[in-house]
């Protein structure tokens, strides 16, 4: 380990490097880090990156999902929950079937159940390599809703059937309803355990005398609970960081100060933006040990390589069907129950089709398959699905990754209105709050203000509906009046998000920030 110390910082400098490269050239980083981690495998002398394969998803998935999971907005994710859950569910298990029976058919010595572990493992697409795309061209807030909403939870489903699969390959048999009273559990019982870990926190960080520090700690520790808590009870991790970030993420302005939110959200923004780079890397770093072991299996580049083309395929042309099925069962459920658009066009299910890049979830659960079985034979083809999912991770990366920004420029999908526009969001909002503000002031502060000229010119300046980041100096004789400003400002902010579907949260969410940002520096001054 020490002696391979240099080479592991170089290889986090240069990740920080092609990110900067990836943002300058507008090519989303995942597929310049993938590149790179090819090109880097093949010099010579370079030391192989080597991790216990148990410890993969413990590593890497709990912080990832915890991040993803805090990120998304309930709201959207409840409005938009059918499309949603089809595609993390219901189009997780067709797709999983599909590569199931293909690889049974065209793969020699592959059994169904080995067929139901590759589909486990590359039928859920990746939220990381949708997002550093699509950073780089706007799409309707509808589009990234959904594709943060499903990316969140298809996680769980891969993963589920992930699961069963490796039983049923170590084992040799597959009992449905034991399956079935299995699945129910895995499901109830991660949830289940989320909330109560959650809710569990939630208290330690009310109750306890905790500082910003010790917040940001139990923060870190907390993913890591829900999903060794839930593993420990055979239930499902994932689900249990899903449901439990959600919920922390719900009542994150009942349990942290403004300070720890703000501190936080930057030790979480680096933390996970190291684990991505370092889990995209890996891809292309772990290529020569695979074909080392292909190549001990007497299967040749070749085969290996049309085997992977296959399966990408089956997957390419199982989404876009998928995202046209979806379609066209809106427009026949429409007809019976509301739905969140009767309309939704034919447009942006080619975009949601093309979305479907594989990356971080399918490689931890490639690489934490053992080597062995409990007897000590080796895994059967182990080698095989590994290369098998690097192919579908790097064609659907470079080819979908690099093609899709071109697609959405050449399609032109139309405005939703699904939300308000941005601009008349943020007026009304601005409006709002200085007219809480000036509520507020009027009704407990009468004296104070018609004495303090500080007093006057905030409530002057709420009354042009300035943005609170725009204030001046608060002297410290109002310094509690203002709080109590910020935090009426707070509420109402919070109670807007919830009442008014059309208010887009992120817009929300950047008003919240300025009124941490707000509270911080009045306790600098």
């Amino acid at each position: 380990m020490l002696e391979h110390f240099p080479f592991y910082l170089g290889l986090i400098v240069l990740i920080v490097l092609l990110i900067m490269l990836g943002n300058r050239i507008r090519v989303a980083y995942p597929v310049l880090l993938v590149l790179a981690g090819l090109l880097i495998s093949f010099i010579p002398g370079i030391p192989m990156l080597k991790i216990d394969p148990e410890l993969i998803f413990i590593i890497f998935l709990p912080p990832l999902l915890y991040e993803s999971a805090w990120a998304n907005s309930w709201k959207e994710l409840w409005h938009w929950r059918r499309i949603i859950g089809s595609f993390a569910f219901v189009v997780v298990f067709l797709t999983a079937i599909s590569v199931a029976f293909v690889a049974n058919s065209f793969i020699p010595g592959f059994s169904l159940a080995l067929g139901f572990l590759l589909g486990g493992i590359v039928s859920p697409p990746d939220a990381v390599s949708a997002s550093a795309i699509l950073k780089f061209v706007k799409v309707p807030k509808r589009m990234s809703s959904i594709l943060e909403g499903e990316s969140l939870l298809n996680d769980a489903s891969s993963l589920i059937i992930f699961r069963f699969a490796m039983i049923a390959v170590a084992t040799g048999q597959f009992i449905w309803y034991r399956a079935a009273l299995s699945f129910g559990w895995m499901v109830i019982g991660g949830v289940g355990i989320g909330l109560l870990v959650g809710f569990v926190f939630l208290k330690m960080h009310k109750w306890l005398p905790t500082e910003v520090n010790m917040d940001i700690i139990l923060s870190l520790v907390t993913p890591y609970a829900m999903y060794i808590g839930a593993e420990e009870a055979h239930a499902s991790g994932v689900l249990a960081v899903v449901s439990g970030g959600l919920f922390l993420s719900y009542h994150r302005h009942q349990f942290l100060s403004s300070s720890s939110r703000l501190r936080g959200e930057n030790v979480w923004q680096s933390f996970v933006f190291l684990l991505n780079g370092l889990v995209f890397m890996l891809i292309g770093l772990d290529l020569p040990e695979i074909m080392s072991g292909l190549k001990a299996a007497g299967i040749s580049f070749y085969q290996a390589a049309g085997y992977g083309l296959l399966i990408t395929l089956v997957l390419i042309f199982g989404r876009m069907l998928a995202a046209y099925g979806a379609l066209i069962v809106t427009k026949v459920a429409s007809r019976f129950i509301t739905v969140a658009d009767r309309n939704p066009g034919s447009k942006a299910p080619l975009i949601l089709g093309w979305t479907g890049m594989r990356g971080v979830v399918s490689l931890a659960a490639a690489l934490s398959i053992p080597v062995t079985l409990a007897d000590g034979t080796a895994f059967p083809h182990r080698n095989l699905i590994l290369f098998i999912t690097f192919v579908v991770i790097l064609v659907t990366l470079v080819l979908q990754g690099l093609t899709l920004p071109l697609l959405i420029k050449k399609v032109k999908l139309p405005d939703f209105k699904d939300h308000l526009p941005e601009a008349e969001t943020e007026n009304l909002i601005r409006e709002a709050l200085a007219l809480e503000s000036l509520q507020y002031l009027t009704q407990h502060h009468k004296a104070e203000l018609e004495h303090d000229v500080h007093l006057q010119k905030l409530a002057g300046q709420w009354q042009n509906s300035l943005r609170p980041d725009e204030t001046a100096a608060v002297p410290g004789n109002i310094r509690s009046i203002y709080k109590n400003v910020l935090d009426r400002q707070r509420k109402l902010l919070l109670h807007k998000n919830k009442t008014e579907p059309r208010i887009d949260e992120e817009i929300v969410r950047r008003f919240l920030h300025q009124i941490d940002l707000e509270e911080e520096k009045i306790k600098l001054e």
